[in-house]
C-alpha cells in the first residue's frame, strides 16, 4: 500500500494507493466492477476515489485512514490504553452492520463482501468504522436471493460455517 496526497479545492486529501499486479481476469470486467464500486457512497464503507487498469496492472485509490483498522483497537498487543470499551465496540459493530446492510440491499448491484474481519474495518478520525478490502467481494443481481459460490472465500476464522461444511446448511 502506498500513501500519498492530492489537493482538491485547496484542501489536502490523504489517499491510499493499492497496486494490484498480475491480476487475472478481463480488463473490461474489472473496469465495470470498479465503476459500480465507485458509486458506493455511504458513511460505513470505504469510498473508492479512483482506479486505473492497464492489462494485468491495476491501481485502486482510496481515502487514507491513519487510525488504522479495528484490529489495532480491539486487540491491542501491548497498549492497554488503546482497548475500547464494550459500549464503543457495540456502536462500531452496529455501524458495520449498517454498512453490510447497505452493500446487500442499498446498492444498485448488491455486493457480498466475504472477508469482514477486524483488519478490513478501518477507523476514521471519529472512530466511524469503514468496511474496506473488496478483493473477495462478489457483485450480485438485485432480483436473486440465492447466490452460488463454488469455494470458500476469506479468512477461515471469519468464514460462515455453512461455507466450510455442507452438513451445517446451505449458502
Amino acid at each position: 500500500m502506498i500513501t500519498s496526497g492530492f489537493k482538491e479545492n485547496t484542501s489536502e486529501i490523504l489517499v491510499a494507493v493499492k497496486v494490484l499486479n498480475n491480476t487475472p481476469g478481463e480488463e473490461k470486467e474489472f473496469i465495470t466492477e470498479m465503476e459500480i464500486k465507485g458509486k458506493i457512497y455511504v458513511i460505513n464503507v470505504v469510498r473508492l476515489l479512483g482506479f486505473c487498469a492497464d492489462g494485468i496492472h491495476r491501481i485502486l485509490v482510496y481515502n487514507l485512514f491513519p487510525k488504522g483498522s479495528l484490529q489495532s483497537f480491539s486487540f491491542p498487543p501491548d497498549k492497554k490504553d488503546n482497548l475500547m470499551g464494550w459500549e464503543k465496540l457495540q456502536q462500531i459493530f452496529l455501524s458495520i452492520e449498517k454498512g453490510i446492510e447497505y452493500l446487500h440491499e442499498g446498492c444498485i448491484h448488491p455486493i457480498l463482501h466475504f472477508d469482514i474481519n477486524p483488519h478490513n474495518v478501518l477507523q476514521d478520525d471519529t472512530f466511524t468504522p469503514k468496511i474496506s478490502d473488496f478483493g473477495l467481494a462478489k457483485l450480485c443481481s438485485k432480483n436473486h436471493f440465492l447466490v452460488s459460490i463454488t469455494s470458500g472465500r476469506g479468512n477461515l476464522g471469519y468464514m460462515a460455517p455453512e461455507v466450510l461444511s455442507q452438513n451445517v446448511g446451505n449458502v
